[in-house]
């Protein structure tokens, strides 16, 4: 089903996409926010190795002390961030630094890699197509990566990663045979791999309204096209700091990542371009569709102007010959004439006529009689 430009009843909403978290001046650092509609905190937690893999949900913060103990790879996926007290207990069980934590809690950040007293801090966004095909969702997604354990923060209840559990639950693929690194990658692969659906929904919707600028441009369709504009330079803001991010992640050295593992980050990092070169070749065509916009307005006003103009020449010399026998003089010749009237009007019809005939083979008609074609 392809996306339709835009409903009649759409009003163009002015939101800030990504308008990043700042801390008060003066606030101490580590200081954390909750915000008052924040979900309530739940835990769930995947434990496993290449024989064998337990889950457990909603569990307590002090259930996950044995991932710091056991060999097993533990996967803690935190769902909801409106429990402080949750979230410190978590950070106090695996000794999050409390700049981590701010991270983590206080969202929206700008899309970052840290690395941290053993930890690697991830933060970026996972992007979701709204389900009336305009626009997109934002959700915060860190990651923190340790020796055998990855924690995982969502703003929502909603599991994205349902996928990546059953093929855990299935032992499908190399996850259960390789570390937390390697599941740290599967979940950055899942949240870059999400891109590509919003902007094949931008890339449709820019060709549909390629067709309507040229059929009929509108006040309407300027307005889509600056909200196109708005929605692709936010997610340029969240796509942009993910090329520093996998450069960063797959040139400098970490004793969490694996050597077999750095090559998966890398394709990653490949994705992050690909996407960038289609967001910029969007953003292009968002920008030259303002000046089709233009010319097509600016032809439609010639089109009208020229049809006043036929209309205007055509009656100014019937208006001349009605103006002069309106004039009522005594010995006008034509007034007594009994076929005087009818030849008036004949005369009138004729010139009329003529300057059809004469403005048809000027080829002033063509853009009334000739098909339009679309792009």
């Amino acid at each position: 089903m392809r996306a339709q430009p835009f409903p009649p009843e759409m009003e163009i909403q002015e939101e800030d996409y990504f308008d990043y978290y700042y801390d008060e001046p003066g606030s101490e650092p580590g200081s954390i926010i909750i915000d008052p509609e924040a979900l309530p905190t739940h835990i769930n937690l995947i434990e496993y190795n290449p024989i064998k893999a337990y889950k457990k949900f909603d569990i307590q913060p002090k259930d996950c002390q044995s991932c710091l103990n056991n060999d097993l790879v533990s996967w803690a996926d935190i769902q909801g961030l409106g429990s402080e007290k949750i979230l410190r207990e978590i950070a106090e069980v695996f000794r999050l630094h409390p700049l981590i934590l701010e991270d983590v809690v206080n969202v929206p950040q700008r899309p970052k890699l840290e690395d941290c007293q053993n930890q690697l801090l991830i933060i970026l966004h996972c992007i979701k197509p709204n389900s009336n095909e305009m626009g997109f969702t934002s959700e915060q997604i860190s990651l923190v990566l340790g020796k055998n354990y990855l924690l995982t923060f969502q703003e929502d209840a909603i599991d994205d990663f349902s996928k990546l559990r059953d093929r855990i639950k299935n032992n499908q693929g190399k996850v259960r045979n390789l570390g937390a690194d390697y599941l740290a990658y599967l979940i950055l692969d899942t949240l870059i791999d999400n891109y590509f659906p919003v902007l094949e929904d931008y890339g449709e919707r820019i060709e549909l309204l390629e067709d309507l600028i040229v059929a009929d441009p509108t006040q309407k369709t300027l307005k889509e096209i600056y909200n196109i504009r708005r929605e692709l330079l936010a997610l340029r803001r969240s796509i942009w700091p993910l090329r520093n991010l996998f450069n960063q992640l797959t040139r400098e050295e970490n004793e969490l990542i694996s050597k077999e593992v750095y090559i998966y980050f890398r394709d990653c990092y490949y994705h992050t371009i690909q996407i960038l070169d289609i967001l910029e070749t969007y953003r292009e065509l968002a920008s030259s569709l303002m000046d089709v916009l233009m010319s097509s307005m600016s032809n439609k006003m010639n089109e009208v102007v020229t049809l006043l103009t036929i209309i205007s020449s055509i009656f100014i010399p019937l208006t001349f010959i009605a103006g002069i026998y309106g004039m009522n003089f005594e010995f006008m010749p034509e007034l007594e004439w009994h076929w005087g009237y009818f030849f008036c009007l004949l005369l009138m019809l004729s010139i009329a006529l003529l300057m059809l005939f004469f403005f048809w083979q000027r080829g002033w008609f063509k853009f009334y009689f000739s098909k339009k074609t679309k792009w």
